[in-house]
């Protein structure tokens, strides 16, 4: 719980800072500088800043960690399900046994019981 609040609070901090960025992957953008000694450097952005970046391995990481709480609770579920189903098998074969021999055991009273009467 403490790690997916985390999660989550550090996901909404990302999302703000890429909704501040400038650079889209869509518009790349260009910076023209030019020295004293009078060149011209220009550079081109495209791509992810490393906000962006940062915000999209957040985003991963929190689909992972989804998918393997996901599939945790599947698990746990399915071996919850199975140990139920021996359960009740257990209990009900010791209820058969059980009456069974308390069958058995009537029977063999009324035998003896009619060997004494004859």
């Amino acid at each position: 719980m403490k790690k997916s609040l985390m999660l989550l609070a550090g996901l909404a901090l990302a999302t703000t800072a890429a909704n501040a960025q400038e650079v889209t992957p869509a518009t790349p953008k260009t910076e023209v500088e030019v020295r004293d000694n009078g060149t011209v450097k220009t550079t081109t952005i495209t791509g992810k800043t490393n906000v962006g970046a940062a915000l999209e391995n957040t985003k991963d990481a929190a689909g992972n960690v989804a998918r393997k709480s996901a599939r945790a609770a599947k698990r746990a579920a399915k071996k919850t399900a199975n140990l139920a189903e021996r359960g009740a098998k257990k209990t009900k074969r010791a209820v058969k046994k059980g009456s069974q021999e308390a069958s058995s055991a009537v029977k063999e009273g009324t035998q003896k019981l009619e060997q004494k009467t004859e």
